[in-house]
This record gives structure tokens, C-alpha cells and sequence, in this order.
């Protein structure tokens, strides 16, 4: 019995359930309201996220993280252009989970989610692939919330990557979990969402070796 059945089966005996269930509801109502506040008010020139019922502003990011995210976004979208494989999005990117809404650094639809999507959509469906660049304020977050939202709600894999020490966590979706199939500073990375895209994990945070990475790419 997973931990969550075991809370269910413990609260279904409590005598305090009806309590407890009143205040869930009347927490979810307050949040929900809280909820559609964020989406009147936010603003394309902001990057912003709903998290746990509270609005969540970010700082500008560092140059390492900028860099990192680019070079990824760079590989990955040409990749999946030339292979008519869907749509890769970067930074401000509204995606919708049932209670939160983030802004991953960078996200991947698959043609079928992608189909749905119009020149002016601002609210964007649960991606098939996520990529987040830690950084300290963010780190807690990326490992935490955002990890067991991730994983409840289908996305398929989950890249984390951490400047500092120049490294790649790849998390693929097995029954319902996240696995850790690679975490390294070198060697190849495979996606198994963005199917043949293959690339040595250096091409992230070499400048050179991403250049190198994109021509063979393309060719």
C-alpha cells in the first residue's frame, strides 16, 4: 500500500473526516479564487508561476543559466523542426497542471498536444517533456513541487540540469514514477519523448561542442 492510500485509509476511520473534508474544500475555493486573480493579472513581460496557491516571481536568472538553456533549446528545437515532431517552447510558457501553473525553462508538445495550440494562446496543456535549469532560488522547487506534479500528471521526461557542476539528471515516466535512467557530465544522452535525438551531455555548457552538436544535427 503506497503512502497516500495508506492517508486515505486512515482518514476514511478518522472521526474528524467531515472536519477535515470541510476544510480542504474551503481552502481549494480560496485558492481557486486566488487562481483566476493570477491569470487576470499576469503579464507576458513577467515570468510567473501559481504554485501551491501562491504567486510565484522570478529574479532575472545568471549568465551560466542563460547559456545552458540555450544551448539545450537550441538542439532540441532544431531537432524536432526538422523532424516535424511538435513544438519546443523556452521561458514563458504558461503550462496549466490541475492546481499549478509553471514556466519551465523549457517545454516539448508532441504533434497531437501541439495541434491545439493558436497564435494566441497564453495558457498552454501539461508538456511531454520538461527541462529546468537550477538555479538557488529555484532549486527546491525543480526537486520538490514541481518533480512529484511532473510525474502525477503524465510528463513523459523530466531533464534536470545543474549548471554548477555541468550536469544532466534525465527522470523518464515508468508506471506512474520517475526513474533516474542518466545523471552525468559526459557521455550521450537519448531522449526517449523527442524520439532520436541523441547528443553528448558537454554540448549543453560548451559553447564549441554545441556549435559542433547542431552541425550534425542539421546534417
Amino acid at each position: 500500500m503506497s503512502t497516500i492510500e495508506q492517508m486515505i485509509e486512515e482518514l476514511q476511520h478518522s472521526p474528524r473526516l467531515p472536519q477535515i473534508v470541510s476544510t480542504l474544500k474551503s481552502g481549494l475555493k480560496a485558492e481557486e479564487s486566488r487562481r483566476r486573480q493570477f491569470y487576470e493579472e499576469m503579464t507576458p513581460e513577467e515570468k510567473v508561476e501559481f504554485i501551491d496557491g501562491e504567486v510565484v516571481l522570478h529574479s532575472p536568472a545568471r549568465n551560466r543559466h542563460l547559456d545552458a538553456t540555450m544551448n539545450i533549446a537550441t538542439l532540441l528545437r532544431s531537432f524536432v523542426e526538422i523532424h516535424e515532431l511538435g513544438e519546443l517552447k523556452i521561458e514563458k510558457c504558461l503550462v496549466v497542471f490541475p492546481r499549478n501553473d509553471y514556466e519551465p525553462d523549457i517545454v516539448f508538445f508532441d504533434n497531437s498536444k501541439a495541434a491545439s495550440l493558436q497564435p494566441d494562446t497564453m495558457k498552454f496543456p501539461v508538456p511531454d517533456f520538461v527541462v529546468e535549469v537550477l538555479s538557488e532560488s529555484t532549486e527546491t522547487r525543480d526537486r520538490g513541487v514541481k518533480f512529484e506534479d511532473f510525474e502525477t500528471n503524465g510528463v513523459a521526461e523530466y531533464w534536470i540540469v545543474d549548471t554548477d557542476d555541468e550536469t544532466l539528471e534525465q527522470y523518464l515516466l515508468q508506471d506512474g514514477h520517475y526513474k533516474l535512467a542518466m545523471k552525468s557530465a559526459s557521455g550521450t544522452v537519448s531522449s526517449q519523448v523527442i524520439s532520436g535525438f541523441s547528443v553528448e551531455v558537454e554540448a549543453f555548457f560548451d559553447r564549441g561542442k554545441n556549435l559542433a552538436a547542431l552541425k550534425s544535427l542539421m546534417a
